[in-house]
């Protein structure tokens, strides 16, 4: 069993949410491809994350919603390396950026103005404006 992964003071990743599958890999070893399990399955229990508030579990389903298994766990692979040990951390690392990624709240857009040529284009802005009649009318 892996050790616990902390994403930031308050949310970290128990040990017991992880589950660990070595396969085999593809890709570059030579011989020693087909006989040594080198490529990482890490799969992650998203409900057992502590600390994660219920708006950044939801956007964490979000961004990994191709990433989901038919349980709805976190399933992040790592082959990047001919080591075990060294696809292990990078594996952690996918996913540690990736809760860490969902913490981040999206900013709001703000409404911005019209340019002057298109509010000179159809005239007094009524609350939503399809811009085409410019186009159509050749005004501009």
């Amino acid at each position: 069993m892996s050790d616990a992964i902390q994403v930031s003071e308050t949310v970290r990743v128990p040990a017991g949410a992880l589950t660990v599958r070595a396969v085999r890999a593809s890709g570059p070893g030579g011989q020693n491809v087909n006989k040594v399990a080198t490529k990482i399955d890490l799969r992650v229990d998203l409900d057992a994350i502590e600390g994660l508030p219920e708006p950044a579990r939801d956007r964490l389903r979000t961004l990994a919603r191709h990433r989901l298994d038919a349980d709805g766990r976190l399933v992040v692979t790592s082959q990047v390396a001919r080591n075990q040990a060294r696809n292990l951390e990078d594996a952690r690392e996918k996913v540690r950026a990736l809760i860490a990624a969902a913490l981040v709240r999206p900013r709001r857009r703000t409404a911005t103005r019209p340019t002057v040529s298109a509010r000179a284009c159809v005239g007094p802005p009524p609350p939503i404006q399809v811009l085409w009649s410019c186009a159509q009318d050749g005004s501009v």
